[in-house]
């Protein structure tokens, strides 16, 4: 009867899926369409039924908090002691076991980034990054590694894969081939490394395969469409020749591809499995009809193998609610501004603050909603700061709250229960009943107090004999998997960061040419993946949505910008692609070392010299004239035969784009435009650039 228990409630796809007990099962689930409700149940049937015990399931995530909710969910249906897991913690809950049987020694310490250790190879290497170049080098060698490409193959990778290196390839494979001597000579260990000494120990050492093998027979992995090379190795190595494997995924949400991603692992699966069982999850609890029409629009027109394969089209299950709102705003400032005063309007009509997001394509486009928000008077979050159980704060309400229950704290609150009690304790943390005035400092330390007593509150009503040691307990276990309550405030945050998160209302902005899709997405399959970007923004939404873009980025700008391109059929207006004259503007030569534009901070990474600006700052990037200078560069280089950069690297281009010049002189005193190709080149550029 339990076990049936567990099947109530499901639509009958989802209860197709948690019946499919035995693999191989291949589970396509659009957004909204309570995928992780079915791979629940399903884990939670197998056990009830006597399929497999519970310490024999590891369920594969790709985030902390997605485990965390896994656990949570499998213990309240009855399913307690499952193993859900990150790829990478699974790996090195393993390797840290079997270390001292098969290697011996000091093992080696885990790294969280790679950064500094890049830049002491690049140092080695006699070269000089600016920041944000090596924070590029470290992604690259990072997307190298996952793909299994090492040093001496990363040049011929690149050129395979059509990748835009982020400096010259030959320094990139340098670079790359000191950071791995200077990784072994301190005795240190990547993400990376991690999975492949992982995959390497298991496969050389059979005793330790078995050993694994046995430990984990039924594998549920989630979000399979974001697996790597790298994880698909060691995925193979723990099944070994056993098919007890369900893969869950969305090709519409493949949008992970820049960082070594293969959607070809959840497309191919019926070719390596010809028998697994393939259901589809297309009922969309999430959105309205009108969230949802709008986003089969958006992915309706996408091109490629994986959409005419597996496409999914969402029906909708929630009532009626209203239209998507399309806005065109003069400038930057004017969208911004117009977003804080709708956002502070719905929480007036009872939106609560942290049921809202503002959702853009990159991170640099946070700070004029930041800006727009705080004088609005309206809280924000922005998600990818600082871990809400890293804060100050939050360390000490835990501690507050981990001496209170070892005190017995709620026998002294008289029986008023875990709701009294949590926030008795806070309030010794500075918590009260009001919030502080404005949005500063003070503001966000209440937020992060007040998300601890709503935690308590959901906990109470779910389990009205919880006591606080209970909650001290979920604290523990949310802190260890970075698993962070809802904060109350407007979230702001890039499209990427959005996957997998849900709001009442969401703002999507900046949808212009150069932005959505970003400058740099060339070939059809990258131009692709920003359009299913878009997708995935607008299935955050349940009931509110808004998409909007700017003419011109700066207030009294030229209005040279153009709404995205898949926005064209949806909104009413006319959104063509096509590439318009720049404005022109003239430059005075420098003289001497090369201050930034706009800062004056000297500049010395080379991209920065040939931008004449630090990366970080403010452009005012013509992003049509980039796509026609883009667009012409690949007709010369098709024509003569050689790589693109050969003609002008993407640097060039963008500093071209940004200067607008003139005349021969203007063009000349752009860095990475020499006498050669001034000569071969400067005429045609000009034309693009004219009036």
């Amino acid at each position: 009867m339990l076990a049936e228990s567990v099947l109530e409630g499901l639509d009958p796809e989802q209860r197709a899926v948690a019946e499919a007990v035995k693999g191989p099962v291949c589970v396509l689930a659009g957004a909204g369409t309570g995928k992780t409700r079915a791979i629940t149940h399903r884990i939670a049937y197998a056990t009830l039924t006597g399929v497999v015990t519970p310490q024999r399931v590891l369920a594969v995530t790709f985030t902390t908090r997605a485990a965390g909710e896994l656990r949570s969910r499998l213990r309240q249906l009855g399913a307690p002691g499952v193993q859900a897991r990150t790829f990478h913690a699974a790996a090195l809950r393993q390797l840290t076991y079997f270390w001292p049987r098969v290697v011996g020694g000091e093992p080696p310490r885990i790294i969280d980034s790679k950064i500094a250790l890049v830049a002491d190879a690049a140092k080695a290497c006699r070269l000089s990054l600016g920041r944000t170049e090596l924070r590029d080098v470290a992604s690259e060698i990072e997307w190298a590694k996952v793909t299994q490409h090492r040093p001496e193959d990363y040049p011929a990778a690149v050129a395979r894969a059509g990748r835009r290196a982020p400096a010259d390839v030959v320094d990139v494979a340098r670079v790359y081939a000191m950071y791995e001597q200077l990784r072994r000579e301190r005795n240190l260990l990547d993400f990376e490394g991690m999975l492949e000494l992982t995959a390497a120990v298991l496969t050389e050492h059979r005793e330790v395969a078995n050993q694994v093998r046995e430990q984990y027979r039924y594998f549920v992995v989630d979000e399979f469409q974001d697996v790597n090379p790298l994880q698909k190795m060691l995925l193979d190595t723990w099944l070994g020749d056993r098919d007890d494997l369900c893969v869950v995924g969305d090709p519409n949400q493949t949008i992970y591809s820049f960082t070594g991603a293969s959607p070809s692992h959840l497309l191919d699966f019926t070719r390596d499995h010809p028998d697994a069982k393939v259901i589809k999850l297309v009922r969309d609890y999430r959105s309205t009809p009108q969230v949802v029409r709008l986003a089969n629009g958006v992915i309706g027109q996408a091109r490629g193998e994986g959409a005419i394969r597996h496409g999914l089209e969402l029906v909708a299950q929630r009532d009626q609610g209203p239209e998507p709102v399309f806005n065109e705003y003069d400038d930057e400032v004017a969208e911004a501004d117009d977003a804080a005063r709708r956002a502070r309007k719905l929480i007036e009509e009872g939106v609560p603050a942290r049921e809202i997001a503002i959702l853009y394509r990159i991170n640099a486009q946070s700070e004029t909603y930041e800006a727009a928000l705080a004088a609005a008077g309206v809280p924000y979050v922005l998600r990818g700061a600082e871990r809400f159980f890293e804060r100050p704060e939050v360390r000490e309400a835990v501690v507050r709250l981990r001496g209170a229950a070892r005190a017995g704290a709620d026998a002294e609150t008289d029986g008023t229960g875990l709701i009294l009690t949590v926030r008795h304790v806070l309030s010794g943390a500075g918590f009260s009943d009001r919030p502080p005035e404005g949005a500063g400092a003070a503001r966000a330390r209440w937020e992060s107090l007040a998300a601890l007593a709503q935690l308590a509150e959901d906990m109470a009503a779910d389990n009205p004999k919880a006591g606080l040691p209970d909650f001290v307990a979920e604290l523990e276990e949310r802190a260890a998997a970075q698993h962070a309550p809802p904060l109350e405030g407007v979230t702001l945050a890039s499209l990427h960061a959005a996957k997998g998160l849900e709001w009442d209302a969401v703002f999507l902005v900046g949808l212009v040419e150069g932005t959505l899709p970003i400058i740099y997405a060339e070939t059809p399959a990258q131009v692709e993946e920003e359009r299913r970007l878009l997708y995935v923004g607008v299935t955050r939404a349940r009931v509110h949505l808004s998409l909007s873009w700017a003419l011109s980025r700066s207030p009294g700008g030229a209005r040279h910008r153009r709404p995205s391109r898949f926005l064209g059929g949806l909104t009413g207006k006319t959104t063509t692609h096509t590439p318009a004259r720049a404005d022109r503007t003239k430059r005075r030569a420098a003289k001497g070392p090369l201050p930034c534009r706009v800062c004056g901070r000297p500049l010395t990474a080379a991209v920065e010299r040939k931008l004449g600006r630090c990366e970080d700052c403010p452009s005012e990037l013509n992003e049509e004239l980039l796509i026609a200078l883009k667009e012409w560069r690949a007709r010369v280089s098709a024509e003569q035969k050689v790589p693109a950069y050969v003609v002008f690297t993407d640097a060039t281009l963008q500093a071209i784009a940004e200067h607008g010049p003139e005349s021969m002189e203007d063009l000349a005193r752009i860095p990475g435009v020499g006498k050669v190709k001034l000569d071969k080149y400067g005429e045609a550029v000009l034309d693009l650039c004219g009036p």
